[in-house]
């Protein structure tokens, strides 16, 4: 079963942006999968299990903390390694997204190949 990535945003540019900086992953065999609100997200989590998650925190429906908070107590789910990709990086903001599990707080704007090198390292892809 190939490994997945699922990106989640409102945005829809910072979608494209993630997708062009993960492509290289997908010849790898790597399936990557989008969401653009946090309750769209929650059930393609809960379906698709994907290994690795790129959360924006502030969208539509359900935000970016609820959604990692549902995934991290979900015993089904904990595998998922959840990275928070945000605008917002204020310490307080920052400790936020500790408290409801994240394993990673990332902010915009982020560089592209950082985000390549750190899916590649959380997949285990040389």
């Amino acid at each position: 079963m190939p490994q997945k990535i699922l990106i989640v945003d409102d945005e829809p540019n910072i979608l494209i942006l993630m997708e062009q900086a993960l492509e290289a992953l997908e010849d790898a065999g790597v399936e990557l999968l989008t969401a653009k609100n946090g309750e769209e997200a929650l059930k393609l989590i809960k379906a698709e299990k994907p290994e690795l998650v790129f959360l924006d925190v502030m969208m539509p429906k359900l935000n970016g903390l609820e959604v990692c908070k549902a995934v991290k107590t979900d015993p089904s789910l904990q595998t998922v390694y959840v990275i928070m990709l945000t605008a917002k990086g204020q310490e307080d903001d920052r400790q936020k997204g500790n408290d409801v599990g994240a394993d990673l707080y990332m902010t915009k704007p982020f560089r592209p190949k950082v985000v390549l090198e750190k899916s590649m390292q959380i997949l285990g892809i040389e």
